[in-house]
This record gives C-alpha cells, sequence and structure tokens, in this order.
C-alpha cells in the first residue's frame, strides 16, 4: 500500500494505521444506522423489546404513545434487522432480534443511559457475559432440568440459580436447542414416558409421576398433544415382548 505524507509529523501513529483504515463506505451502515436510531420514542421501543416480547397495543400502552407511532417505528425497525416479529391467530408480537448488531446496539444505549437491564440479583445475562459463557450456562440449565424431571421449575427459579437475566435465559436456550424451555421439557418428558411405557411394567399414574406430571390425567393429556395417542394405546403398540 502507499501511504500518504502528512502535512504535519506530529510523531503519532497515523502513518501506521492507514492501511486500517476502512473505505468511507464502510462506515455509512454505522451512519445509516445511527440516523434510525436518531428518534427518541423509536430508541425506547427498542430497549423495550430488548427485554420483553410484546404487541402494539401493549407497546403503546406501555410508552403512551398510540398504535400508529409505534406501528411506524416497528416497521423502520424491523426492515433494519433489529427486531423480529411473529403472529399468533390474530395478534402479532415483537421483539430484539438476535444478533450481534442489536446485541451491540443494546449495550450502548445501556451505557449512554448509565442505567441497568432488568435482571434478577446481581446477574446482568447476555448483556455483560459473552455468547460462549451464556451457553456453557445454558448447557448447564439442560443438564439440570433433564436430571430433576421430577420437579418443575420455573424460569425465575432457574435465573437465580444460574444467576442468568430471564429474557436471556429464555432466548439463548431457544438458540441453541431450538425451542422454548417449557416446548423442549415437555417433548423431552414424554419422550422419556415413552421409553418407560415400553420398558418398564411402571404403571402409567408411576410414569407421570416420574416425569414431572403431579397427576395421571394431566400426564395423558400432555402425552396425547405430543403423540395423538393415549399412554395405554402406545403401550400396547410398542411393548417389548
Amino acid at each position: 500500500m502507499e501511504y500518504k505524507s502528512l502535512p504535519h509529523d506530529h510523531g503519532h501513529l497515523s502513518l501506521e494505521i492507514q492501511p486500517e483504515i476502512p473505505k468511507a463506505a464502510t462506515f455509512k451502515i454505522v451512519s445509516d444506522l445511527m440516523k434510525l436510531m436518531s428518534d427518541e420514542k423509536r430508541i425506547q421501543i427498542f430497549w423495550l423489546l430488548c427485554h420483553c416480547e410484546e404487541c402494539v397495543i401493549n407497546i403503546s400502552a406501555l410508552l403512551d404513545t398510540n398504535s400508529p407511532t409505534v406501528s411506524h417505528h416497528l416497521k423502520l425497525l424491523k426492515t433494519a434487522g433489529l427486531i423480529t416479529s411473529r403472529r399468533e391467530g390474530k395478534e402479532v408480537y415483537y421483539t430484539a432480534a438476535k444478533t450481534a448488531r442489536t446485541h451491540v446496539l443494546h449495550e450502548m444505549i445501556d451505557e449512554i443511559m448509565e442505567v441497568a437491564c432488568p435482571a434478577e440479583g446481581e446477574s446482568k445475562g447476555l448483556h455483560t457475559e459473552s455468547y460462549d459463557s451464556a451457553v456453557q450456562i445454558i448447557n448447564a440449565v439442560h443438564k439440570f432440568l433433564v436430571s430433576n424431571l421430577k420437579k418443575r421449575y420455573t424460569i425465575e427459579d432457574l435465573s437465580v440459580k444460574y444467576h442468568i437475566n430471564q429474557t436471556t435465559l429464555k432466548t439463548t436456550f431457544k438458540t441453541v436447542f431450538g425451542q422454548s424451555i417449557g416446548g423442549y421439557m415437555k417433548e423431552y418428558r414424554i419422550k422419556q414416558a415413552k421409553d418407560l411405557l415400553c420398558h418398564s411394567d411402571s404403571t402409567i399414574a408411576e410414569i407421570a409421576c416420574a416425569v414431572g406430571y403431579e397427576n395421571q390425567s394431566k400426564f395423558t393429556a400432555a402425552f396425547r398433544d405430543i403423540t395423538g395417542i393415549l399412554p395405554r394405546d402406545y403401550r400396547k403398540a410398542h411393548m417389548k415382548k
């Protein structure tokens, strides 16, 4: 690379850093993002969605603004890839995208405002932990849950036990295992129940208890929801002879 000769020699590192300076066009990404976040209400909506998943009506109520204004900001944030949405029936829910750019922007906002993310106890989750560290915690959570099927643990219980922000706990678990904690554990419990139905003499009530259901009727309903058949019919069809 041909170095530029600078008008003044101050003995600084300007010459050495020349090869590392990105082209102006590269900074346009940052410029566009800063322009997007130039509206205080838009920043407020983004910050809120970094901590929860909500619909337009609830966001409007939480931030004392009208739905059309919220919808306008959400459209811009989604177009920029900072938030995602999902539809459940007629309702659409929005939350922050799980990307490095979103994470960095969220941290920057917190740093500038000198506010702390909502967290349990002293934990600050993914906003102060590296992603690898968060994944290690999630793997530990997974191991703990599948090793203690008889007992049910809430998100709050796990958040306190593993010193991780509740939102981080939920979003990182879903990233790693592809499902929410509740959905994953429901399928895992039924998977273990299927094995017990085929390879043990335990009663259905005993199996229900072993995989974390307080009574047989709730277990039966969950089993049918996952497999499409009743536990007794599954046992008859798959019992090892």
